[in-house]
């Protein structure tokens, strides 16, 4: 499918459907002419790794011009995403996506994460705080890392806090905007999650106090609908599976057990699938009536 998309996808809420878990459909982008996937992800509102997972064996640089490549909008949403009839945010560490599902609807965001060692724990927090054009306050970590920081960053172009921040009530994190729209989709972070500029900007007039935030680590996403099984699968960023086929297997058995379905897995499909870890929506099995 080439390119027929709005710019405004993902300002508006879509809507969850019954048995549904793929959502929106990847497009097709002839490159031109200096081109690079750093910019064009920024163009698209993607996140970097996204679109680099994508298109693995294109130059992120420089890539070939009027070759092809594959925007990734699509995205699959399994049943352990479910996790409250009222709204919510949902973080999923190794997709670099934030999820805010409002009931039966939902907006979804890339974000930038936390670098090596500097994740939040997974676990629940909540929104306790929310300020417009945020003042910086580096922690010593942080300056002890950059020496030459002041020890406090009023609001402005310099602030990597952007316009609007989310306040989280455990750790020093936040969800925030950037003032570097090319860290979206990176582990560029101290811990904190940032968004695009207009996307933050969206999530702050809609998120109230006390909204509960869940923070996960899931790199396989595995969903079934109409009666086919689906993976998406990203890096194991900090390797805690050690063994992804098993998970997988297991995660399977829980899904279909408590419906007594009985389902049949391609294993060459799904070792192809956790080989690329694309971040692209792969069939990998069927539901057996």
């Amino acid at each position: 499918m080439y390119l027929t998309l709005s710019f405004s996808q993902g300002q508006s809420f879509t809507t969850l459907k019954p048995h549904k878990a793929i959502y929106f459909q990847n497009q097709i982008y002839k490159l031109k002419e200096n081109d690079t996937l750093i910019d064009l992800a920024v163009t698209f509102k993607l996140g970097y790794q996204a679109l680099t997972l994508a298109n693995r064996d294109v130059d992120p640089w420089v890539p070939p011009k009027e070759a092809e490549i594959i925007l990734p909008f699509q995205v699959l949403i399994p049943k352990n995403f479910f996790l409250l009839t009222r709204p919510y945010i949902l973080i999923n560490l190794p997709e670099m996506r934030l999820y805010y599902f409002n009931r039966d609807s939902f907006l979804v965001f890339p974000i930038g994460i936390g670098d090596q060692g500097k994740l939040p724990p997974p676990g629940l927090y909540h929104i306790k705080n929310k300020k417009t054009r945020p003042f910086w306050y580096p922690t010593e970590s942080i300056r002890a890392e950059e020496p030459d920081l002041p020890k406090v960053v009023p609001p402005g172009p310099d602030n990597p806090m952007g316009e609007y921040a989310l306040y989280l009530d455990r750790g020093l994190y936040a969800i925030h905007g950037t003032n570097k729209p090319h860290s979206i989709g990176r582990r560029t972070t101290h811990g904190c999650f940032r968004l695009y500029p207009e996307h933050i900007e969206k999530l702050y007039q809609i998120v109230p106090l006390g909204t509960p935030v869940f923070v996960i680590y899931e790199p396989y996403k595995i969903a079934i609908e109409d009666d086919k099984i689906y993976l998406q699968a990203y890096p194991d960023i900090e390797k805690r599976k050690n063994n992804p086929i098993k998970y997988i297997l297991q995660t399977l058995d829980s899904l279909t057990e408590r419906h007594g379905l009985r389902y049949q897995v391609n294993l060459i499909k799904l070792d192809n699938a956790l080989e690329k870890t694309d971040g692209l929506v792969h069939q990998i099995g069927i539901i057996i009536r």
